[in-house]
């Protein structure tokens, strides 16, 4: 993978400001989600992430739905929002944030794990969604 340097690091400093484990940066091409940052990702996890078509997984639903997808555990979701390779992160609680430009339209999304359970309320994740909105 490619990583984009400054988003590495931005993406680094977002997980640590909020006590995560692992996260990802997806950028928008014309059809698809492509994966140009990521931490503490395995890489059989990266290997099926690198592009991500709308609709699919919880960053193609966060683009899809134009809000934030959670889930309080990666590893026992049954809402069907999380594909099989992304339970093989060592993280429980995790969320999908779309990021989106001056038009209103998505730019890119945040992917972000934390290593316990939590509920992840309409309130943390907007809060969420307004820092991811930082991304270089």
């Amino acid at each position: 993978m490619e990583t984009d340097a400054e988003v590495g690091a931005w993406l680094e400093a977002f997980l640590t400001a909020r006590g995560a484990v692992s996260g990802t940066v997806h950028r928008r091409s014309d059809a698809a989600l492509e994966l140009v940052a990521a931490v503490r990702i395995p890489e059989k996890v990266l290997a099926v992430t690198r592009t991500i078509p709308k609709g699919r997984g919880m960053a193609g639903l966060a683009w899809e739905r134009g809000r934030p997808v959670s889930t309080c555990n990666l590893t026992t979701d049954t809402t069907g929002d999380v594909r099989p390779g992304a339970k093989a992160v060592d993280a429980k609680a995790a969320a999908a944030l779309p990021v989106f430009d001056a038009r209103g339209e998505l730019r890119a999304v945040v992917g972000i794990a934390w290593n316990d359970e939590r509920d992840l309320d309409d309130a943390t994740l907007n809060a969420l969604t307004d820092a991811a909105a930082t991304l270089p």
